[in-house]
């Protein structure tokens, strides 16, 4: 289930993942109002046909979950992002990747709480299936603007692996400080009503 907006993340770019992708983007922008969330990859895509099945709620190819009669990942974006004020939109093409790009407005008191950031890049830069992983993290407000990137491939040359403890808590360690430093410039979101 979708709790937090941290666990749409997880669910698109795990689908990136599944989809074969050599290289996955994620982009999260945060304004004073605002979180914009892109995922694009140059997985094996799909078709207008595939596209129209993977946003119907009743449908699953069966294959990711094989006791589950529904497809619900895009679904419950589609619908979190709309009925908060946001937005959604996917393109994708056979053979070349997809584009997932979403907007969820956190002054909305149907957006679901930020949830956890540092453990869901956690999550994805040490993914058994994750390959290539560029990740931009900004944050700009009235406050002032930061940002920070991370690539699987130098963290790798810099950690060795994602194996060990030690390198997992180091990672983590690395995560919570980028994303501490960008406190400073964050903003009360007051639900608009």
């Amino acid at each position: 289930m979708h709790r937090y907006v941290t666990d749409f993340i997880l669910d698109i770019v795990q689908n990136s993942f599944e989809a074969d992708s050599n290289n996955v983007e994620l982009v999260l922008r945060e304004d004073d109002r605002y979180l914009d969330m892109t995922v694009r990859d140059d997985g094996k895509g799909m078709s207008h046909q595939m596209l129209e099945k993977v946003l119907d709620p009743y449908q699953t190819d069966g294959i990711k979950h094989i006791k589950r009669k529904v497809g619900l990942g895009l679904p419950f974006l589609v619908q979190a992002t709309r009925s908060a004020g946001g937005s959604f939109d996917i393109q994708s093409e056979v053979s070349k990747g997809t584009v997932v790009k979403c907007r969820f407005d956190l002054c909305n008191i149907d957006t679901p709480p930020m949830g956890d950031i540092p453990s869901t890049l956690l999550a994805l830069v040490s993914h058994p299936a994750a390959k290539g992983v560029e990740i931009e993290r900004s944050l700009s407000t009235s406050k002032g603007s930061d940002s920070y990137h991370l690539s699987r491939e130098k963290l790798l040359e810099v950690l060795g692996s994602f194996t060990t403890v030690a390198t997992l808590n180091l990672l983590m360690e690395y995560l919570q400080s980028q994303e501490e430093a960008l406190d400073r410039f964050k903003v009360d979101h007051i639900p608009v009503l």
